[in-house]
């Protein structure tokens, strides 16, 4: 029974988990994009009316109140006259046509994007209601370029789910179209791409399997006796290399389409700066009051339509909480930011030091995977101008004349050079290596490496193009 009991527990928790990180990873007009559809589809939640707001002291009451009923549920308590029952269907909403229009206009705007491209397979498989928001949270940490962006391992964590099942959901994901989405690797992704035309086990799957590292290094003669074959045959299996597309998802989906809304606010009142809440787009919220008002019909109401409405009512709280979370984290990331970035607010962008996510994690006891993505997406308007919040992060190198300069910035450095290079003489790693130390960055050969992997840019053979 005990056992049981801890079972019942955990499969509880785990969907009100995912949800809260799913809306912190969320940028705003996503966010608010997804409290409207809960507006629109949840009779438990409405929205506060401005001049209603206007009267109210506490800036935060609307979140409160889910809290405050947390301990009055009943099935007596709730308003079933919401509802109308119908035999054959169990229950209907009653929906005013404002909702109706709202839901229509909803989806009418959503632009063709990798996220809601990935979504919409994942809705046509036969999941469970786990896997099915193990899914869209793997889904959510996919990079615009195709690539997964944090470990199963991370991903366990943080759910609270084994990693089997994970990597389940996660092998759904990486047979999607486009094909060779869901990979942490360049290497991973061309195997998949292989895989989907048929050509696991070639000579091609297995040099990219065996021996990518060394295509950047190895000449085709070298190549040939590593995998014991003619030339001829490495010539052709690098030509099939180079039809496959090294960032899957790059120039398919709609990037940036939509405006710049800063989640944050940092405003310097007299010698502090203070973060606030960016609230002036999204919809102020509460639990439904009219709910509690109408009781006596409560027992004569089917069992079907009051676990309708308990279920109702339960992922409204959800939703509050999830965003009163979500406020609280970013905010207090934000702050220590702040403190350790105080010269870059004090004195101009020229002083933004090197600074790393554990760096941040430890300041406010949070994994380092929260704090990445309280920093993805996400924008904070300063006296300084508005930001990516991630531009505050970033590890650095020491220059020749002493100055640092940022990981993000040296690796910025790397594509420029490779984006201006001729295309049928693609520089080696050890012609930008060589280059960066004319311009002062001195770091390792294999650091070069490293980054335009990091990049996803193919090695110099991969990116040879004759006749360009």
């Amino acid at each position: 029974m005990k056992l049981h009991l801890q079972l019942r527990q955990s499969q509880t928790l785990a969907p009100q988990l995912i949800q809260s990180l799913k809306m912190l990873q969320m940028p705003a007009l996503r966010l608010e994009q997804t409290i409207r559809q809960e507006l629109a589809t949840n009779p438990m939640l409405e929205e506060i009316e401005e001049l209603e707001a206007d009267t109210d002291d506490d800036e935060e009451s609307e979140f409160e109140v889910a809290e405050d009923e947390k301990d009055k549920e009943s099935d007596d308590s709730v308003d079933w006259e919401e509802f109308l029952f119908d035999d054959d269907d169990g229950y209907k909403i009653r929906e005013t046509k404002e909702q109706r229009e709202e839901i229509i206009e909803g989806s009418a705007a959503q632009t063709n994007n990798l996220y809601h491209h990935l979504t919409e397979q994942l809705h046509l498989l036969k999941l469970t209601e786990q896997e099915q928001l193990i899914g869209e949270y793997i889904i959510g940490n996919i990079s615009p370029d195709g690539y997964l962006g944090i470990s199963v391992e991370e991903m366990g964590v943080e759910l609270d789910i084994p990693n089997e099942k994970i990597n389940e959901v996660l092998e759904m994901i990486k047979r999607f179209d486009p094909s060779g989405i869901g990979a942490r690797n360049l290497r991973e992704s061309l195997m998949i791409q292989f895989r989907d035309k048929g050509m696991e086990g070639t000579l091609a799957y297995r040099i990219v399997d065996e021996h990518i590292t060394d295509l950047e290094r190895k000449s085709i003669l070298q190549l040939s006796k590593l995998m014991g074959t003619q030339e001829e045959r490495i010539q052709v299996a690098l030509e099939e290399i180079k039809a496959l597309s090294p960032a899957p998802a790059h120039g398919r989906f709609d990037q940036g389409a939509m405006p710049i809304v800063p989640d944050l606010i940092v405003e310097r009142i007299g010698d502090e700066y203070v973060v606030f809440h960016n609230n002036s787009h999204m919809p102020r919220l509460r639990i439904n009051s009219s709910y509690k008002q109408l009781v006596k019909r409560g027992n004569s109401s089917s069992e079907d339509t009051k676990n309708y409405i308990k279920q109702k009512l339960e992922q409204a709280r959800w939703l509050l909480n999830s965003i009163n979370q979500r406020r609280s984290t970013m905010i207090r990331v934000m702050q220590s930011i702040i403190e350790r970035q105080s010269e870059f607010f004090e004195k101009g962008p020229a002083f933004l030091k090197p600074l790393i996510m554990e760096d941040i994690a430890q300041m406010v006891d949070m994994n380092v995977a929260t704090i990445s993505r309280v920093a993805n997406s996400k924008y904070v308007q300063t006296p300084l101008g508005v930001y990516e919040i991630k531009h505050f992060f970033n590890s650095g190198i020491t220059r020749e004349d002493g100055s640092d300069m940022s990981k993000r910035s040296v690796k910025q450095r790397i594509r420029e050079i490779i984006e201006a290079e001729l295309a049928a003489k693609p520089l080696s790693d050890q012609e930008i290596f060589r280059r960066l130390n004319e311009e002062g960055i001195k770091l390792a050969r294999r650091t070069v490496t490293k980054y335009r992997e990091e990049l996803k840019i193919p090695s110099a053979r991969l990116r040879k193009r004759v006749g360009v």
